[in-house]
């Protein structure tokens, strides 16, 4: 079953499941147990939200909260996020023609803020396809593991 992750959401599911979404400077996060085959992925768009959420308020948009969501589905399952191995996408840069330091994009903060999260975590990243121009859509295949990775340049980069 093929499952869709609009910006701000996540999915816990088992060998059944392909999980796609499409990134720009949003980042994609995929933990997927080996032995189990059963995975989790998100689509956040904020590294954090700048304040601490409230007791029951996580979302999914903000990178910290969108994996502490993942980490408590598949707890729930059962699974032992030490076992996992994640995988890191997204974080482009939509916008190439505007003058911007490369540090300061939104993509920039969030692909950094996505190690740092799974670092925190002791969760080792596995690979990972971060930054440069333009978007990404991605598909997660839970039975193997493998996720597939096309990345589109923007329309002001693509030739005539």
């Amino acid at each position: 079953m093929d499952v869709f992750l609009q910006p701000g959401e996540y999915f816990v599911g088992d060998d059944t499941m392909r999980l796609r979404t499409m990134l720009g400077s949003c980042v994609a996060i995929t933990l997927w147990h080996p032995a189990r085959r059963i995975g989790a992925m998100s689509h956040f768009l904020l590294a954090d939200r700048g304040r601490p959420a409230r007791p029951g308020e996580l979302d999914g948009r903000y990178g910290d909260e969108a994996l502490e969501l993942m980490v408590r589905g598949l707890r729930r399952q059962r699974v032992s996020i030490a076992e996992c191995e994640a995988k890191i996408f997204g974080g482009g840069n939509m916008f190439p023609t505007r003058p911007r330091p490369a540090m300061d994009s939104v993509g920039t903060r969030n692909g950094h803020a996505a190690r740092q999260l799974l670092a925190g975590r002791g969760i080792g990243v596995r690979s990972e396809h971060l930054f440069g121009d333009g978007h990404r859509q991605v598909v997660f295949d839970v039975a193997s593991g493998a996720v597939w990775v096309r990345q589109v340049p923007p329309a002001a980069l693509r030739q005539p």
